[in-house]
């Protein structure tokens, strides 16, 4: 059995190692034509732009994991399957479900490994790329993210927002400083929360301050509600937030807790947390879909058969991942049961497929 697991690890990491380099080198080609207008813009040379176009590999490289493994398991299999190299091994009495184990090593192995990268590489690298596209190739306002604390400068003023909901839009602990032409404070609005509303920030709760030329407090006045023009949108916001993959799970986990016990709503971040420990597992699950996809009889005359199963296999897991972290994000389902509905659901349906295609 040694001699099978070699021969089938072997042939796997060639087909995997192939897919793998093929879609990472049309991403390459694909994101470097679709930006090369910004590049031109913003007077990149061509190391500079390879450079931010690499950066995005690591992340890449995660997300076409999942499609790799479950290709190169086809391939294998089917190319196996053709070759009646499967009814020998039954003709030798060897179940088919020993083959079963070098697939489940591959899965939990890349599964480590996805898990090693968004812990260490994918979190820093795309921190930098986000951080050239948004201030560099589209040149966006001078807004600075530190954790939740969201910092702005421009036109005389200096705006602080302490967090930055995009489930709602909303923003809470606004501080807006307009500065006078000699530097001085020239007047201090400070509001609990805000809402965006037909190209204007509604502020709830206000207390505004106003400074005469010599920096003297001169009035305070309190709204209960009051209209301000802040130059500053939420599709802004959400660009220069720090987002759930640019942060380890570790990091996620601090997050989730200094937002909780400031009393705002940490459920979009929950979700992320326990979606970031579920995703790797589709390797997993993956492999063991491409398993049953190459071991089925039509196969054996029809390779993109298969592979087309593996593919709708793929895309149908997609789908149901991305309904319930929506129906998590919504509140309609426990954070944890959205990220991992998913892989409970393909995990059992995946074996039974292959309980049926290997009898």
């Amino acid at each position: 059995m040694a001699t099978i697991y070699r021969y089938w690890l072997k042939e796997f990491a060639r087909f995997f190692c192939i897919i793998q380099m093929v879609l990472l080198c049309i991403f390459l080609a694909v994101d470097y034509l679709s930006n090369m207008d910004k590049f031109l813009e913003a007077n990149f040379s061509i190391v500079q732009a390879f450079g931010y176009v690499l950066l995005k590999v690591p992340f890449m490289f995660v997300q076409f994991t999942p499609a790799g493994v479950v290709l190169a398991t086809i391939v294998v299999f089917g190319l196996m399957n053709r070759n009646n190299e499967l009814l020998a091994l039954k003709g030798s009495g060897v179940s088919i479900y020993c083959l079963v184990k070098p697939v489940a090593l591959v899965g939990i192995l890349l599964a480590v490994l996805m898990l090693f990268l968004g812990e260490t590489i994918v979190p820093s690298t795309m921190f930098k790329a986000n951080h050239i596209k948004y201030s560099t190739l589209k040149k966006s306002k001078k807004i600075f993210a530190v954790r939740e604390d969201i910092w702005m400068r421009g036109d005389n003023k200096i705006i602080h927002i302490n967090f930055f909901n995009p489930k709602d839009d909303t923003i809470t602990g606004i501080t807006v400083t307009s500065l006078q032409e000699n530097f001085r404070i020239g007047r201090r609005v400070d509001a609990e929360k805000g809402v965006f509303d037909n190209g204007q920030w509604q502020l709830l709760n206000v207390l505004e301050q106003n400074y005469s030329e010599d920096g003297r407090e001169s009035d305070i006045n309190s709204y209960d509600d009051k209209r301000y023009v802040l130059n500053i949108v939420p599709a802004d916001l959400k660009n220069v937030v720090k987002k759930s993959d640019q942060m380890s799970i570790l990091e996620l986990r601090d997050y989730i807790e200094k937002v909780k016990s400031e009393g705002y709503d940490a459920t979009r971040y929950i979700v992320d947390f326990w979606a970031k420990m579920a995703f790797p597992v589709i390797c997993l699950v993956m492999a063991l879909a491409g398993t049953a996809a190459g071991m089925l009889p039509a196969v054996k005359e029809n390779m993109p058969l298969g592979i087309a199963v593996g593919i709708g296999a793929a895309f149908c897991y997609w789908v149901i991942h991305g309904f319930c972290v929506s129906l998590g994000y919504g509140g309609m389902l426990p954070p944890i049961l959205s990220a991992w509905a998913a892989n409970l659901i393909f995990i059992c349906s995946t074996i039974l497929f292959l309980v049926a295609v290997g009898d």
